[in-house]
């Protein structure tokens, strides 16, 4: 059985103080723990989260990583650096990074690698443009990207990861796929993750939604079959709305 996963992408939010001031919140606020927890916060809020929750169960996560392990790179950050921070998810090819920063899927194949070689979790996103659902080419362009970014890695690893569908269209736009269109898109990566590996990777990979996840409708998503939890961004902000998503995801 897949534990649920809400995880919150803070997005470039949250000051230090801010990260600091939600973590002493979040932490007087009862989870529900049978849902895995995780926030995924902006490089600076990291050290404060990992120390704030190094006594709980609530997972840290970045939400970038660089692909290579050091060198003449200004501005970014290595693997191995959040390895050493405490940092258990990296977000790789968050539609954010493809669509404004020009992330290829290449890029998130090895971002992918790097995460897993530094004994970390890559959270994969994938999704679809409005016209492309429109066209009928959503399928077939999320298969591409789980395809792309799982190259070269290996099943041990690959049952251990985490996909996140998010429709491009759904993110920050107050529009939600359905339910049924969130599970149906869900089927078709755990399928794809099959064909590439086995029955039994597709069976422990959980794949979660994302885009405009609220308390209001995380229940009526998690009730689905192949939805294993959500990938969540405004939600995520308020320690109660937070709280509620994880007692929601309860299956």
């Amino acid at each position: 059985m897949r534990t649920p996963l809400i995880a919150g992408n803070w997005k470039m939010n949250m000051t230090v103080s801010e990260a600091g001031a939600f973590a002493d919140e979040l932490l007087n606020n009862k989870l529900n723990q049978g849902v895995e927890a995780a926030v995924c916060a902006p490089f600076i809020d990291l050290p404060v989260l990992i120390e704030k929750f190094k006594d709980t169960d609530i997972k840290v996560g970045a939400q970038n990583v660089y692909y290579e392990q050091s060198g003449a790179f200004t501005g970014e950050i290595s693997a191995p650096m959040l390895k050493e921070l405490g940092v258990h998810y990296v977000i790789a090819g968050h539609s954010e990074r493809r669509e404004l920063f020009g992330e290829s899927d290449s890029d998130i194949n090895k971002k992918a690698h790097a995460v897993i070689e530094a004994g970390m979790v890559p959270i994969i996103c994938v999704g679809e443009t409005e016209a492309e659902r429109d066209n009928g080419e959503h399928t077939e362009k999320v298969a591409n990207q789980v395809k792309a970014a799982l190259q070269g890695v290996k099943a041990e690893a690959a049952g251990d990861l985490v996909i996140a569908y998010e429709p491009i269209w759904a993110i920050g736009t107050g529009k939600s796929a359905t339910s049924d269109d969130a599970n149906a898109m869900c089927k078709s990566i755990r399928t794809k993750v099959e064909k590439l590996y086995d029955k039994g990777v597709a069976d422990s990979v959980r794949i979660l939604y994302g885009g405009s996840v609220k308390p209001a409708t995380v229940e009526e998503l998690m009730s689905k079959s192949d939805v294993d939890g959500a990938l969540v961004g405004g939600a995520a902000l308020k320690t109660d709305d937070y709280t509620a998503l994880v007692a929601g995801a309860l299956r």
